[in-house]
C-alpha cells in the first residue's frame, strides 16, 4: 500500500523499491533459526513511534484517511500479504502467501498459486477462499456507493477493481485473475495483486450481502478487537491509544517465529522524551531526531548503534487543486507551481537542517536509494532561484503590493499546514515560508499532528478546509509498488489533490502496457517520470533518511529493517540480557 508518511526522523519510509545507502543492511536469504547459537529467547522490545503518532486502523484493507506507514507496519505483523517485497524490491516468496504467479504474454490472465504451509491462528489453512473474500471486500469497498468510511484506498490503482473481468477460485490453493485488457505484467503484480491481503473468511465473512459486509468491516476498522484470528508472526494483545500497542508471538505462525515475549509499539509524546527513553533503556529501538543530532554521542557512548535508512519514495508539499477549492484556479497554473518550486532551497535544507541526510529530490523518483527507475540523464528542471521565480510571476502580470504578489485584486497569500513532531521538518517549513516571502508569496504556518493533517487533506468533501500542506510523503509500498504514479498523479487519482493533465494520464497509461523488452518498458517509464518532474503535481521536497537507533542489547535490527520498503521484519529481531 502506498503509504502516506511524515518527514519525521523516525520510522523509515522504506517500502518499495530499492537498495538503501550505506548503513542500511539488506535482508538475508538464510536468517538464523530461533534456536541458533547466540540467539536468546524472551524479553520485550520497545519500538518508538514518531511523536504524537497513533496506530488507529486494524484491518488489512484500508481507506485513505487511515493509510499510514505505522498502521501498516503493525498490520503486516498480524496479516501476511499475498506478496511480500524484500529490501531489493523483489518478491520474497518465502514470506508471501503466494508461492508463484504465472501469466500469459498478453498480460491478461494471471494464475496465483498459494503456499499450503500458511495457517490462521485458529489452525485453519489460509486458502483461495480467503483471497477471494478479500477481493470481494475490496471490490465492494471501492464502489461509489460504498458506505463510510470507504472507499478503499487502492481503488483505481493496478486495475483494481474495475479492470478485472473475473476472479475464479480454481481449487483451494489456486485462483485465476482475468483482466479486461492487456497490462504490463510487473505493473499488475506490483500494483494490483499486491493489494490483496488474505483475510480470515471463516471469521469475518458473516453477512450474506457484501455491502452489509463492508459496512460491518468499516465499522470495526478502528476496533483492535477485530484482530482475533491472524496468520502473521504476532497477535495483538493490547492496544491503548496514545500509549502502546502490544504484540505477542503467534504460536501457530508458519514462518520464522519471533523469540521475544512481547513487541511493543510505544507512543511518544515528544522527541525529547523518546531520546531520554533511549538513554535510559526505556526504548530499545527508536530514532535520532536531527534537533538532537549534536547529542548523538550520548547514545553512541553507551554502545547504541545508529544507521541511516533511506526510503524509496518521495516527500512533497501538497497544493490543493481539488475541484471546488478556492485555490484550484491558482495552483492549476503551472507557472505558479514553478515559481514555488524554485523557492524551495533543497540543498540548504539538506546541509543546514538535515546534516546531509536528506538528499534533494526533484521528481517522483529518488536519487537515494538508487534504482533502475531513475533516468540517468535526468536533470533538475527548476533550480533554486528567488530571482528567477519573481521574474516568472511578473512575466504573467503579478506585481508586488505591500510584499504580496497581486494580480487583479488576487493575492498569493496562503495558509500552509505542516506535520508537527519533528524540529527538522518544522525548520524546513519555516525556511520555505521565508524564501517564498522573498518572491512575494506569503504563507502562514499551522502545525497539525500527522494523523490530523492526513485526515484534513484527504477529505475531498471539504475542499476548502486547507490550501497548502507539507510534511507528508509517499512510499512505493502498495497499492503503488510499481512507481508509475497512477495512484497520485492521474486525473481523479484516489490519493492525489486534484491535479489533472491529459498528457500525464497518457504517459501513466503507457507504463501500464506490456512491452517486448525491459528496455522498452523502462524508456516508457523514464518519459513518464521526467514529464511528471517538470509538471509539478506536487512540490518536490528533500528525501530525509531516518536515523535509526538500536540499543546494543537488540540484535538484527539493521539486517531486517528493510529500509527501502519501510516494513521491518520485527519477528527477526531479538534482545539479549541487559
Amino acid at each position: 500500500m502506498t503509504k502516506r508518511a511524515t518527514v519525521l526522523a523516525s520510522v523509515a519510509l522504506t517500502v518499495g523499491i530499492a537498495t538503501v545507502a550505506a548503513g542500511c543492511g539488506a535482508a538475508t536469504t538464510n536468517p538464523p533459526a530461533s534456536g541458533a547459537t547466540g540467539v536468546q529467547k524472551g524479553g520485550t522490545i520497545i519500538f518508538a513511534l514518531p511523536p504524537q503518532t497513533n496506530i488507529n486502523w486494524y484491518l488489512p484493507v484500508t481507506t485513505a484517511a487511515f493509510d499510514s506507514v505505522y498502521n501498516t507496519q503493525l498490520l503486516n505483523m498480524l496479516y501476511k500479504p499475498l506478496i511480500w517485497i524484500n529490501n531489493q524490491y523483489q518478491i520474497d516468496w518465502k514470506s508471501s502467501i503466494a508461492r508463484k504467479i504465472t501469466y500469459n504474454k498478453q498480460g491478461t490472465v494471471y494464475h496465483v498459486y498459494l503456499n499450503k504451509k500458511w495457517h490462521w491462528s485458529n489452525g485453519q489453512p489460509v486458502t483461495a477462499k480467503d483471497v477471494l473474500f478479500t477481493w470481494n471486500v475490496v471490490k465492494a469497498a471501492s464502489a461509489t456507493n460504498a458506505p463510510a468510511p470507504w472507499p478503499f484506498v487502492g481503488a483505481g490503482t493496478g486495475d483494481i477493481p474495475n479492470g478485472i473481468q473475473s476472479v475464479v477460485q480454481n481449487n483451494p490453493y489456486e485462483l485465476t485473475f482475468t483482466l479486461d485488457k492487456p497490462a504490463n505484467q510487473q505493473w499488475f503484480i506490483y500494483n494490483g495483486l499486491i493489494q490483496l491481503v488474505p483475510m480470515p473468511s471463516s471469521v469475518w465473512d458473516i453477512h450474506k450481502n457484501i455491502m452489509n459486509e463492508v459496512k460491518y468491516l468499516g465499522s470495526q476498522g478502528t476496533n483492535p478487537a477485530i484482530d482475533n484470528v491472524v496468520d502473521g508472526p504476532f497477535k495483538l494483545q493490547k492496544a491503548v491509544s496514545n500509549q502502546e500497542w502490544v504484540l505477542v508471538p503467534n504460536p501457530q505462525y508458519s514462518g520464522h517465529k519471533s523469540v521475544v515475549n512481547r513487541f511493543v509499539f510505544a507512543f511518544q509524546g515528544s522527541n525529547s522524551s523518546e531520546f531520554a527513553g533511549l538513554r535510559t533503556g526505556a526504548v530499545d529501538v527508536g530514532y535520532l531526531d536531527l534537533s538532537e543530532y549534536g547529542a548523538k554521542g550520548q547514545l553512541t557512548s553507551n554502545g547504541d548503534k545508529i544507521f541511516a535508512a533511506y526510503p524509496f519514495g518521495m516527500f512533497y508539499t501538497d497544493l490543493n487543486m481539488y475541484p471546488g477549492s478556492n485555490t484550484a484556479p491558482i495552483f492549476d497554473k503551472l507557472y505558479i507551481r514553478q515559481a514555488m518550486q524554485m523557492g524551495i532551497d533543497q540543498p540548504a535544507i539538506n546541509t543546514d537542517i538535515y546534516h546531509g541526510y536528506a538528499p534533494a529530490q526533484y521528481g517522483p523518483i529518488s536519487s537515494t536509494p538508487k534504482t533502475q527507475f531513475l533516468d540517468p540523464n535526468f536533470k533538475n528542471p527548476y533550480p533554486y532561484s528567488i530571482q528567477a521565480a519573481k521574474k516568472l510571476l511578473e512575466s504573467h502580470g503579478w506585481h508586488e503590493v505591500n510584499g504580496v504578489m497581486t494580480k487583479n485584486g488576487q493575492q498569493l497569500k496562503f495558509q500552509m499546514l505542516y506535520a508537527t513532531g519533528s524540529a527538522a521538518a518544522t525548520a524546513a517549513a519555516e525556511l520555505m515560508q521565508t524564501d517564498w516571502a522573498k518572491e512575494g508569496i506569503v504563507v502562514t504556518l499551522k502545525g497539525q499532528p500527522f494523523s490530523t493533517l492526513i485526515g484534513i487533506v484527504s477529505n475531498r468533501k471539504a475542499p476548502n478546509s486547507w490550501q497548502i500542506a507539507t510534511g507528508t510523503g509517499w512510499l512505493y509500498d502498495g497499492p503503488g509498488w510499481y512507481p508509475s504514479g497512477g495512484q497520485l498523479f492521474a486525473t481523479n487519482a484516489p490519493s492525489g489533490y486534484g491535479y489533472s493533465n491529459a498528457e500525464e494520464d497518457s504517459l501513466i497509461q503507457a507504463t501500464h502496457q506490456p512491452y517486448p523488452t525491459n528496455q522498452q518498458s523502462i524508456k516508457t517509464f523514464y518519459r513518464y517520470a521526467d514529464y511528471t518532474s517538470s509538471q509539478l503535481p506536487f512540490l518536490w521536497n528533500n528525501n530525509p533518511a531516518t536515523l535509526v537507533v538500536a540499543l546494543p542489547t537488540v540484535h538484527d535490527v539493521q539486517q531486517y529493517y528493510n529500509a527501502a520498503t519501510g516494513m521491518p521484519q520485527f519477528n527477526y529481531w531479538w534482545i539479549s540480557s541487559k
